[in-house]
């Protein structure tokens, strides 16, 4: 009995941080520059898997065949997306992506992938590394399912430890 008593707190710890990683927070590493230049290869980010309410240019880790993609949401559900002349519009008003150095988005309209408008819990994302980024271009609307969480705060490196502007 001694034992048990000497175990249990170090077995609700580890159930605690499963518990934890598994529904609430987890750290998630950017693979690849497609993000570059807010995020970089190889930074750790945490990643809140509680927040399900998505808006304009939150980055969002998304599942994509089993792999953890990190991308930017542009396009909402009920929207219009367009790219004319490296400008982003939203149902024909032009949206300032304040977030990129220089925006070289090539030209592209929601049509090509035969969507109108962007259908109930759907995503249109980008990688903010518009020439390098497998996004909503090639891989299509991201459903809300396959959306694990938002993160806008840094943990390694240390020099960029906070929150992402």
């Amino acid at each position: 009995m001694k034992y048990v008593k000497e175990v249990l707190p170090y077995v609700m710890i580890i159930v605690t941080v499963l518990l934890i990683r598994t529904f609430v927070i987890t750290p998630v590493r950017v693979n690849g520059t497609s993000m570059d230049p807010t995020l970089k290869n190889n930074e750790v980010l945490l990643l809140k898997k509680y927040d399900h309410h998505y808006s304009r240019f939150d980055i969002v880790v998304l599942n994509y065949h089993g792999e953890k993609l990190v991308k930017r949401i542009v396009g909402l559900p009920g929207e219009h997306v367009k790219y004319e002349d490296h400008m982003l519009y939203i149902d024909g008003e032009m949206v300032e992506e304040s977030f990129l150095n220089e925006n070289k988005t090539k030209d592209f309209d929601l049509t090509a992938l035969g969507y109108e408008i962007i259908p109930d819990h759907y995503y249109f994302v980008m990688g903010d590394n518009r020439n390098n980024s497998t996004d909503s271009r090639i891989i299509g609307l991201v459903s809300e399912k396959d959306i694990i969480g938002t993160t806008n705060f840094a943990l390694f490196p240390f020099s960029r430890f906070g929150f992402i502007q």
